[in-house]
């Protein structure tokens, strides 16, 4: 299998999640390179369910070495769940567990100022997962972050937390104080981590070039999508980290000559999570029953998602910015029993026509789409299917208008929430 980087191609919740597991049955190393906590890889196999916040989901895999990237924000109680939940499912995975030393972690007081901040913003909250991601972030970039190699510094790591939890107490008028939380108890209840996390502790950019340089195969893991990305998502309501292609290299420290193929996944229709702009979302009875066909609830959160038709003007954006060779498409079972397929071609802006997603999005938001009706496959069903040519013939007409409209090649399928439900074309 070539080196391969796979990205969401939406607002996240695509499915990536599984297309990485079928993917690293041929891989040697995932790597993950943005985000933390706040996403979450779901796959089902033979009707077990596996729910992954951080841990690469090539986990899955007894073979696969799991990478996480500097790019990535450490949760550590988070991560120790994890990894103590594999094991007792008899997946063990700390000594093939490699953490960037470069890592940043999500600190308490992260999770305390992102509920305070969503409060100050009133109705208009970001609608963030309250994982502290965006803080642990906006940390790293003003160079108050730790560091996961800060924790074999005590005395470094002192210094850090109580300067911070002062700095935040300040901002905050004392909210980490009125949670009941001091720097003493932030100290020791890190410091619980260092001897545990010691031993995953690595160069991984240096690991990773090494192991391109040997011929092994890497298969690199993004987060969230590209419509949620910190520069080229729906601004401001995105994550705070680079999940596109650029994201992997910068997330991971290795050269973008590594990577042989990119791969964007997508629903078979659209969905978000959280506030922001979303034209085709569908406030009806035809968007609850998507809702409800495809499980659309938050792995991480619970919370109900946002449904709508499938927007081609933004997905031929997402091939676009991030130079995709490859679509996944996914859920194509829950368009089953559809007698006709909306889909998006065009915005309506201001009574102008436009096939270009705005980059402004004050305009994004009076974007109305125009829609294309493309014929439903019913009373034929897609579920469960392996094979390209034994699609309805409607549901491959559905796929070919996808191809043509974004310029890239659907590679695989998917036809179920299973493993082996699933359509290979790469």
């Amino acid at each position: 299998m070539a080196n391969c980087c796979v990205v969401g191609a939406q607002w996240g919740d695509e499915g990536k999640g599984k297309i990485v597991d079928v993917l690293s049955e041929h891989a040697a190393i995932v790597a993950r390179y943005s985000g933390g906590a706040n996403a979450g890889h779901t796959v089902k196999i033979k009707g077990e369910i596996f729910a992954l916040h951080l841990i690469p989901t090539g986990v899955l895999h007894p073979q696969v070495t799991c990478v996480i990237g500097n790019g990535m924000v450490l949760d550590l109680p988070q991560l120790f769940a994890e990894i103590d939940g594999l094991s007792a499912r008899g997946i063990a995975i700390e000594a093939r567990l490699k953490i960037s030393a470069a890592a940043n972690v999500v600190m308490p007081y992260h999770k305390i100022l992102e509920r305070y901040s969503e409060q100050q913003r009133g109705g208009e909250a970001l609608g963030t997962t309250m994982r502290g991601i965006g803080p642990a972030y906006a940390d790293k970039v003003s160079r108050h972050g730790i560091r996961t190699a800060c924790l074999l510094n005590p005395e470094a790591l002192r210094q850090r937390i109580m300067s911070n939890t002062d700095d935040i107490n300040r901002r905050t008028e004392g909210a980490v104080v009125r949670e009941g939380l001091t720097a003493e108890r932030i100290i020791d209840d890190t410091l619980r981590y260092a001897d545990r996390l010691r031993p995953m502790l690595t160069d991984t950019s240096l690991y990773l070039h090494e192991a391109w340089r040997n011929g092994k195969t890497l298969l690199l893991e993004g987060a969230q999508g590209t419509l949620l990305d910190i520069d080229f998502g729906t601004y401001p309501f995105a994550t705070s980290s680079n999940n596109t292609v650029g994201g992997a290299f910068t997330g991971l420290g290795i050269s973008p000559k590594v990577v042989d193929c990119f791969i964007g996944v997508a629903k078979a229709y659209a969905t978000r999570v959280g506030n922001g702009p979303f034209p085709t979302e569908l406030s009806d009875a035809v968007g609850e029953r998507l809702r409800e066909a495809g499980g659309e609830f938050g792995t991480t959160t619970g919370r109900p998602r946002r449904c709508g038709w499938l927007d081609l003007v933004a997905l031929r954006y997402a091939v676009r910015v991030n130079g995709l060779d490859y679509l996944a498409i996914t859920k194509m079972d829950v368009l089953d029993g559809m007698a006709d397929i909306p889909v998006c071609t065009a915005y309506d802006l201001d009574g102008q026509r436009t096939d270009q997603m705005p980059v402004d999005m004050c305009a994004l938001c009076r974007c109305r789409p125009i829609l294309t009706s493309l014929p439903g496959w019913a009373p034929s069903s897609t579920k469960g299917l392996t094979q390209y040519t034994t699609l309805p013939a409607a549901a491959q007409k559905y796929l070919e208008y996808i191809e043509e409209f974004t310029g890239a090649r659907i590679g695989i399928i998917s036809t179920g929430a299973e493993r082996h439900e699933t359509i290979m074309r790469m």
